[in-house]
């Protein structure tokens, strides 16, 4: 193996991802992107200032592309991987009566099962380069407590807190990181989507009009790089986030309160 560590991110091609894959970039990591968004990716890697990177189109839903992308990173890379961002992921909001069944199943499939998928095919990558390579999980403050209007989000996010406290028990043996951030809303791109088919307005207008607070990208990635490197297992980020986990485990009756009173930031 080389010496030079290694770090695969999907969704790379912007947001989360993005910023991801420059923060480790500027500390001159090996930085791998994977996306179903060529262009954008490219992107990502030509806003880095050096060469140690690597670009792969798939869709994390499928779980023979990720052997593909990561045996293609490894090789890459000098035949090491030290870190997954298990990053890629999608909005869902609205009533749930409301959201079609391709839209449940495609925030599912992507949210969910691309995670399990990522972690699966990590694992003796992952345990090569032990101890102190790291699965890390992008969660959600809709993963601390329920959000209304975006129940099927908040769903999955709460799967990949399990996922990662399941595979934090499961692979310490094997001198394996695994962690989670848990952002609230970010400054990207996916804040500009509206939360379903049947809305009309982008999810930035709801959250602006709820009075709630949007975080630069660049803090979730110094996030991202502190959760590598310390000891948390579920890293909060952004100022809702942090409220919120404070409020769900010393007040969770005034969450509940709150909660029932929302504005409804994903949608009604």
């Amino acid at each position: 193996m080389t010496t030079r560590k290694a770090i695969f991110v999907t969704g790379g091609a912007s947001g989360i991802g993005r910023a991801i894959a420059l923060y480790f970039a500027e500390r001159d990591w090996f930085v791998g992107v994977g996306d179903v968004d060529e262009a954008g990716m490219r992107e990502t890697l030509g806003l880095m200032k050096h060469g140690f990177s690597y670009q792969h189109t798939f869709d994390v839903r499928d779980r023979e592309a990720w052997d593909r992308a990561l045996d293609g990173f490894a090789t890459a890379a000098g035949s090491r991987i030290d870190v997954l961002a298990n990053n890629a992921g999608i909005p869902l909001g609205g009533a749930l009566e409301e959201n079609s069944v391709a839209e449940i199943e495609r925030c599912l499939d992507i949210n969910l099962k691309g995670v399990l998928f990522g972690a699966q095919t990590v694992y003796p990558w992952l345990k090569k380069t032990a101890p102190g390579s790291c699965l890390l999980n992008t969660a959600s403050a809709a993963g601390i407590y329920g959000t209304p209007g975006a129940s099927v989000y908040s769903a999955t996010k709460f799967g990949v807190r399990a996922i990662t406290e399941s595979l934090d028990g499961e692979w310490a043996e094997d001198g394996i990181k695994v962690r989670s951030i848990m952002p609230s809303f970010i400054d990207t791109p996916l804040l500009d989507h509206n939360p379903n088919a049947k809305s009309n307005e982008d999810i930035r207008t709801r959250v602006t009009d709820a009075g709630l607070e949007i975080t630069q990208v660049e803090e979730v990635a110094k996030a991202a790089w502190d959760a590598v490197h310390g000891d948390k297992l579920h890293t909060t980020v952004g100022k809702t986030a942090k409220q919120l986990a404070f409020g769900a485990r010393w007040m969770p009756g005034k969450v509940r309160k709150q909660t029932r009173a929302s504005a409804r930031p994903l949608g009604k």
